[in-house]
């Protein structure tokens, strides 16, 4: 097993709090919620950063923890690791190109395992709607307490929609004084359409300094750049 290195996931103890809480409510949801998919309306709302700290919070708390990136449009997540070997992904596996044993990585920190999104594939949507992908959700679902799954903007491809065939709940992360109301209300209609409860939002990226100190989850600042998806998936 390829094992990633971690680092500076906790350099700040108010966005600690954040995570806290925010994992203390997802755990809230019952034990029938632990495969779950992340999902935004735009690109750059902070959705790769919140479901990686998410993930690795749980696991520091002692729970089993499967991050999977179902990014294979623009992924963002293999940045925030160091990596010293060649790494196999999840487009590899639903390719039939590696085993799911090649892409399951392992992190320095204990219980906290990633599979990285792999090759940007010229079939995203129909590689995460694969009978492929469902088997392999219902294996890990007996390895790991909790399996977080992150998925593309909801907004701009369907490939969310796809995978939350797969999951228990769905959350949608939506950046502070960004996205319209109107918007956030036909992503939120285009998970319904699923089979998969909305579990919750997570209002990210909220200036502190107009909520005060207290007031807010903190300020999780800029990731980057997302980039552009085109024109898939528009409906």
């Amino acid at each position: 097993m390829v094992k990633v290195k971690i680092s500076d996931w906790k350099a700040d103890s108010s966005m600690d709090e954040a995570y806290k809480a925010l994992r203390t409510n997802i755990q809230f949801c019952g034990a029938d919620k632990k495969v779950i998919a992340f999902t935004s309306c735009t690109p750059n709302e902070g959705k790769s950063n919140v479901t990686f700290h998410l993930a690795a919070s749980l696991a520091e708390s002692g729970k089993s923890v499967l991050l999977i990136d179902a990014d294979l449009r623009k992924s963002v997540l293999m940045g925030k690791v160091q990596v010293e070997e060649e790494v196999k992904g999840l487009t590899h596996y639903l390719s039939k190109q590696a085993k799911l044993s090649d892409v399951i990585c392992a992190t320095n920190l204990p219980k906290f395992h990633i599979i990285f999104s792999g090759v940007v594939p010229p079939n995203p949507a129909e590689l995460l709607g694969s009978r492929l992908f469902k088997d392999m959700i219902r294996l890990v679902r007996d390895v790991y307490d909790y399996i977080i799954i992150d998925t593309p903007p909801l907004g701009r491809v369907i490939d969310c929609a796809v995978v939350a065939d797969s999951c228990d709940g769905t959350v949608i992360v939506i950046e502070s004084g960004s996205i319209s109301y109107h918007f956030v209300q036909e992503v939120k209609a285009q998970l319904e359409k699923t089979n998969c409860p909305i579990i919750g939002a997570i209002l990210n990226k909220v200036d502190t300094k107009e909520y005060g100190k207290y007031g807010k989850y903190g300020k999780y600042g800029k990731y980057g750049k997302y980039g552009k998806y085109g024109e898939y998936g528009k409906y």
